[in-house]
């Protein structure tokens, strides 16, 4: 009787275990094209997910499908998928494909649970999968692509999630799960930011003057928190206050629409990453010191562009989007015989086209989509404000 408990506790434990899957802002992480182990069999059903813990689910890259922003695991079907595990009362992981019949042969092979990506019915491997949720993904990505007036996250018809035949208990819990939830799914993919009283932001942000008084060379209030922790990261402090203008606008209590938070817009893992507590993220002295140690982090990885402030360019972009997607940008620029550690007119025109499949499906690319265009326009508008800055304010 005793070991019955043992073994049913130390399956608690590994299933605690198997959840911690926090990544950072400024950390590569690990990519979700690498090969993990896998002991999923193909028939695996709903009971025997439960059991294990965890739920693998099958997808794309895409900005409706899913994607990493500063290490956090981001878009829409995604977000809903994760809902769905949560309500089985489990984990959930990732697995991502670079084309939709590389998802049906894993999906066959038992390497996931299910597709959350809407798969076409034309597929020829279509009568080999039960089809779920279509009528209440179509209704939903419609309206969303419509209320956010973007294109990108346009449905596709006659497409939906897929579930093998011989899991007919998931399908059917996917199914009516999806039909009766069908009305959450705005609040499952809306950002929220808790803090650690329980207290809810909402995205906002105020906007403030980019130069409080250049005649007594002031750019702002924190000027002080800029000039004392840019020395530890060895960076001109004008372009650090160049940096938080662009992130908030000077505001300590903006939260952005992807959970960002404070001066420095720190999301979630990575404030926990660079010893930030959430009981201190808005507060804008703990926030910018924080900052300046991922900066600090993100100069280490960029150790090998030897020109300094070259280097600052590649800071910029990967505090935005990420170390990992700056290195596909990087490991694309130099496959079509361009320079990878210089950044204007060479990696940064592979950054405008990380939102295009036919760049962030190649192999060289570990990390996937993102949205090049947001990380171009932060590098320059940033080095616009900094110049600006170094013109108006002494040192």
């Amino acid at each position: 009787m005793m070991i019955g408990r043992w073994s049913i506790l130390l399956c608690i434990l590994l299933s605690i275990i198997a959840c911690d899957s926090n990544k950072s802002q400024g950390d590569a992480g690990r990519s979700p094209f690498k090969t993990y182990t896998n002991n999923a069999s193909p028939h695996l059903d709903l009971p025997d997910i439960q059991q294990n813990g965890e739920l693998i689910v099958l997808t794309l890259y895409g900005p409706e499908s899913y994607f990493d922003f500063r290490g956090e695991d981001f878009g829409v079907q995604f977000m809903i998928a994760r809902q769905y595990a949560k309500s089985i009362g489990v984990s959930i992981r990732v697995d991502v494909s670079r084309n939709q019949r590389e998802l049906i042969e894993k999906l066959q092979k038992g390497e996931g649970d299910f597709i959350a990506f809407q798969v076409d019915r034309a597929d020829s491997l279509s009568s080999l999968l039960e089809y779920v949720g279509e009528k209440e993904l179509f209704t939903f990505l419609d309206s969303l692509s419509s209320q956010r007036k973007d294109t990108s996250l346009r449905p596709k018809a006659n497409a939906a999630w897929t579930v093998r035949k011989d899991s007919p208990l998931l399908s059917a819990s996917l199914s009516q799960w999806m039909s009766a939830h069908q009305k959450d799914f705005f609040d499952y993919t809306t950002i929220r930011v808790k803090s650690s009283s329980g207290r809810t932001y909402a995205p906002r942000r105020k906007v403030a003057s980019p130069i409080l008084n250049a005649s007594r060379g002031q750019i702002s209030q924190y000027d002080d928190l800029f000039k004392k922790y840019a020395i530890k990261c060895g960076w001109d402090w004008r372009l650090m206050a160049a940096q938080a203008y662009q992130e908030s606008s000077f505001d300590p209590q903006a939260v952005s629409y992807m959970g960002a938070m404070g001066l420095m817009q720190l999301m979630p893992g990575t404030a926990r990453d660079v010893g930030v507590a959430r009981s201190e993220v808005f507060v804008p002295e703990r926030n910018v010191q924080g900052a300046s140690k991922l900066i600090s982090q993100l100069n280490t990885h960029y150790a090998s562009i030897a020109n300094g402030d070259e280097r600052v360019n590649f800071i910029l972009a990967a505090y935005n989007a990420g170390s990992g997607h700056v290195d596909d940008a990087r490991a694309l620029a130099k496959k079509y015989g361009k320079n990878p550690n210089v950044w204007l007119g060479n990696v940064d025109v592979f950054v405008l086209k990380m939102s295009e499949p036919q760049y962030y499906n190649q192999q060289e690319v570990k990390y996937g989509y993102f949205r090049g265009s947001e990380t171009y326009e932060y590098v320059n508008s940033i080095r616009t404000r900094w110049n600006e800055y170094k013109l108006k304010i002494k040192n």
